[in-house]
């Protein structure tokens, strides 16, 4: 399809007026009518009906306007790939609430010079993101990878970057409230509940293992409402708890009384690990990575523990 067609109707959208698209485009009003009946033809469908006051879209017209600003928004994506120097670092953070996107907060943070799209793939699985790096629709993405990683693309550089600390997060009337740590293995004796976790996931893979590690009850039970339903229930219970991670931002009322206690002896960590294209030039890119590895150095913890599966460097 023809891109500049299709800018040349997005503009007759835009003015309402065949002339009016023409001076903004630089190009004659007879130019703008040759593209929009070539863009018609090919589409065997009549996108605007003309009146005397102007032009109005059919309703083949209106179908054809999402698309049309799609294409154009991913042919511009697609230029903007080449010239990193030029446009925001894109990077997946899986969701706003993890330990990903605080570090990046952090880095935009100290380093207001270089501009972010916050990317959240928080459905998309593993192969689907590297994916995505490889193509050049993301820069960097987040996830927890098992090894070992060979079956990475080719050109594809992945390493671990945050060790993100589980707490245990339980209602004020929880046996484990006023703990000022627990261990994996009191932890073995308490259902965790983690509602709208999935198996067929690399933290579903997780905390399989970890279940299977620490003989720890993880339960999915009942759907999944969204965190505030989450946290209003651990509010209201004197048994249901779950494990949250250190850099995870969760937001609840003052009246919820929620705890939030350190797991320690060992501390399990979720693993991230950042991937990204050893090709890709953007000076953000290199930034993140060296704030990353510097973040991770300082922050280093005695005994941490993941499952042997994800447990490279």
């Amino acid at each position: 399809m023809d891109l500049e067609a299709l800018r040349t109707y997005l503009a007759v959208v835009e003015a309402e007026r065949f002339q009016a698209a023409a001076d903004e485009l630089g190009i004659t009003q007879q130019a703008v009518s040759k593209r929009i009946a070539a863009l018609e033809r090919s589409l065997g469908a009549t996108l605007f009906v003309r009146l005397a006051t102007g032009v109005e879209l059919t309703v083949e017209g209106r179908s054809l306007l999402p698309h049309a600003r799609e294409l154009i928004d991913l042919a511009a994506r697609a230029a903007a790939a080449v010239r990193p120097e030029g446009r925001a670092l894109r990077v997946d953070v899986l969701n706003t609430r993890t330990a990903p996107a605080t570090a990046l907060r952090d880095f935009h943070r100290s380093h207001p010079e270089y501009a972010l799209d916050v990317i959240e793939l928080s459905d998309a699985t593993p192969e689907a993101a590297v994916r995505a790096v490889g193509l050049g629709t993301l820069d960097a993405t987040f996830r927890a990878l098992p090894q070992p990683r060979g079956g990475l693309p080719t050109g594809i550089r992945a390493e671990r970057v945050i060790d993100d600390a589980h707490e245990l997060l339980v209602g004020p009337g929880h046996a484990l409230a006023n703990r000022e740590y627990v261990s994996l293995d009191e932890l073995s004796a308490h259902e965790i509940w983690m509602p709208g976790m999935r198996a067929a996931t690399e933290w579903g893979g997780y905390y399989e293992a970890l279940s299977a590690e620490f003989r720890l009850t993880i339960t999915t039970a009942g759907p999944s409402f969204g965190a505030d339903s989450m946290l209003d229930s651990l509010a209201d219970s004197t048994v249901l708890a779950t494990l949250i991670g250190e850099g995870s931002r969760y937001l609840w009322p003052e009246t919820h009384g929620l705890r939030r206690i350190p797991i320690a002896g060992p501390t399990p960590v979720y693993p991230h690990s950042l991937v990204w294209r050893e090709e890709n030039t953007h000076p953000g890119l290199a930034a993140f990575i060296t704030f990353l590895r510097e973040r991770r150095a300082e922050r280093a913890l005695r005994e941490p523990w993941v499952p042997l599966a994800f447990a490279g460097e």
